[in-house]
């Protein structure tokens, strides 16, 4: 038996020769293309294509299409969304509503191998990479429950999008197609945690995106702590890379700098991080850490968080503090994902153990 192929993950031009080889005349990739993206769940809802070239479409492709699970509405108007795959994986997703438009924060993986000591998305390690069309799902479908556009976008949810570089570039190249979401890549960041190789070939690639690199450290030894990426690629090869992506792209870089308490929240941090920046044309991102009950670490006091911008600013580095939404919804990064799973975990070890 053939497998079926996800079409939702084919640029236009691969639908052309995909359509020649059924005998379906090319013009339809592009009706079938915005079908796709309006969020169809089936070839029998392309209402202008002939039923037999319907029926041909659904012998040879599937239309990927995620379970919602678990919706979660905060009183600040965002929303967090679980969704299952085809596999019974499970990703995460959340709907920000902000004065200059709706932003959506997506997952690129289920689960991640990062292992980042202060992210719950690591927890349960990586299941597998999302194939394009999941990652446009997340937005198709998360537009169908709200009735609302997105307007950008941050590939900042569960997962390394770098380490899943080919889909990753694959689904940017997708969102941004004409007939299809059409999301400008300028309204686009991709958060990576630092893989150096993958930036230097992002580099390469001509994307307007924003690239977000997660620091939250500003020397190895506490950055290797808190990310084991580090010991891999440390701050001596990340910041060149980082300096070359700039030169290369003409794109503000931002940093994202997790404020703990204790750790990394000194003014001596802050001072280091003044003078490993100094030069760059770049962006400091604080973001107040959220607590994750399997570890230890504490958000930063609100006097430390004030005294470290100061130093920045003095430093002269562009520095701002990322608005906090949907606290009372479990809203970051894999918190919701995870404790669903640990559930249903639950739930199969006590059938099990009634059985037994």
């Amino acid at each position: 038996m053939t497998e079926l192929r996800d079409i939702k993950s084919m640029h236009i031009a691969e639908l052309k020769e995909a359509l020649k080889t059924l005998s379906i005349p090319a013009f339809h990739a592009a009706q079938i293309f915005h079908w796709l993206h309006l969020g169809v769940t089936s070839f029998s809802e392309m209402t202008d294509i002939s039923k037999s070239n319907r029926e041909k479409l659904s012998s040879v492709f599937y239309i990927s299409a995620p379970e919602l699970i678990r919706r979660q509405e905060s009183v600040d108007g965002s929303v967090k969304y679980l969704w299952r795959l085809a596999d019974g994986n499970c990703i995460e997703s959340v709907f920000m509503r902000y004065h200059h438009g709706n932003s959506l924060c997506i997952s690129t993986q289920a689960g991640c191998r990062m292992g980042c000591i202060f992210c719950a998305s690591t927890l349960l390690g990586l299941s597998r990479d999302l194939t394009p069309g999941e990652m446009l799902d997340e937005i198709i479908f998360a537009q169908k429950d709200t009735g609302l556009r997105v307007d950008s976008l941050v590939l900042m949810g569960t997962g390394e999008p770098l380490d899943n570089y080919d889909n990753t570039l694959k689904f940017l190249k997708l969102v941004s197609c004409e007939g299809g979401l059409n999301l400008g890549q300028r309204h686009i960041s991709l958060s990576t945690c630092g893989l150096v190789p993958r930036i230097r070939e992002l580099s390469e690639e001509g994307l307007g995106i924003t690239l977000s690199v997660s620091l939250h450290a500003p020397e190895d030894t506490l950055r290797s702590e808190l990310m084991p990426v580090n010991r891999a690629y440390p701050l001596g090869e990340l910041i060149p890379a980082c300096r070359d992506y700039f030169i290369k792209t003409g794109r503000r870089i931002s940093f994202e700098y997790a404020m703990i308490d204790g750790r990394n929240d000194t003014p001596e941090c802050a001072k280091a991080l003044s003078k490993l920046l100094a030069g760059m044309n770049a962006h400091v991102n604080l973001i107040l850490l959220n607590k994750v009950k399997e570890s230890p670490l504490k958000p930063s006091k609100d006097q430390n968080v004030r005294s470290f911008i100061t130093h920045l600013e003095k430093g002269g580095i562009n520095v701002t503090v990322r608005r906090r939404m949907g606290r009372d919804i479990d809203a970051a990064c894999g918190q919701l994902r995870r404790s669903v799973l640990e559930a249903e975990n639950n739930e199969r070890r006590n059938v099990r153990e009634n059985l037994e």
